[in-house]
């Protein structure tokens, strides 16, 4: 029996020493709640957007599923990132020539969309990625749908502006640039013309020194050039932000 006991607390105490040396497996950052779900989401979702890199879209989505349940607060938002995904997925879709395809994402975006704004209707960051991806995808769509997206992305700028407009010149250069970039952008393409002009000048005005500013003198001379250019997506996407932000975090 003395044997039989003196084996038990040796089992014991090797398991616990064990235990105690097996190295923990590092937190996923998706727990880590000082990390706004933008900051988790948007390195991966970007990558597929800008970069057409399908695996990291496919982590990003993944991962944007892992915030749904987890980060209930933020449903809204992550509402709109996931119709942002789903919408990419339309245009990879049409491109291939899978209008079927197209059909049906796109309508599951647009539906996501909707939801979004009625789960969030004072969440400014569902109007931010609302005009963002239409900016981004509304002439890569079918010529028939087209219009409907940049009047979509119109309303959802000028919506953003109620949440941001008062505070333009202090916001970080990024938002700064997206908001006046987005209200230019879809005001020339909805026929606004005088409101685009005066969001050029702004933009000349407070984002001096920055991508934006040139563009925005190229367009006042130009205004033809707008039809096929772009002034949004010019900062803050390069990947690698998500581990500056932990490493600055932890740094705290």
């Amino acid at each position: 029996m003395r044997r039989i006991k003196l084996t038990l607390i040796f089992v014991t105490f090797v398991t616990i020493v064990a235990v105690a040396q097996t190295p923990k497996s590092p937190q996923s950052p998706l727990a880590d709640t000082r990390l706004s779900v933008n900051t988790l989401l948007r390195e991966d979702i970007f990558a597929g957007f800008l970069s057409d890199d399908m695996d990291r879209f496919a982590r990003g989505e993944k991962n944007l599923e892992t915030l749904l349940e987890q980060r209930p607060a933020a449903k809204s938002t992550l509402l709109a990132w996931k119709a942002g995904a789903v919408y990419y997925r339309a245009i990879r879709a049409y491109e291939s020539n899978q209008r079927e395809q197209f059909e049906k994402y796109y309508g599951q975006a647009l539906d996501l969309l909707a939801e979004a704004r009625r789960v969030g209707p004072q969440d400014g960051g569902v109007y931010a990625i609302t005009g963002g991806v239409n900016v981004v995808f509304a002439d890569r769509l079918p010529k028939e749908k087209r219009a409907a997206a940049w009047a979509q992305a119109y309303e959802a700028y000028q919506l953003l502006w109620k949440f941001q407009g008062a505070q333009v010149d202090k916001l970080p250069v990024h938002l700064r640039g997206e908001l006046l970039g987005g209200l230019a952008q879809s005001a020339q393409r909805t026929g606004h013309t005088e409101e685009f002009n005066g969001y050029l000048d702004k933009i000349i005005a407070v984002l001096g020194g920055t991508p934006y500013e040139p563009i925005a003198k190229q367009w006042k001379k130009s205004p033809e050039a707008a039809a096929k250019g772009s002034i949004t997506c010019m900062t803050c996407h390069e990947p690698g932000r998500l581990g500056a932000r932990l490493t600055a975090l932890n740094q705290q």
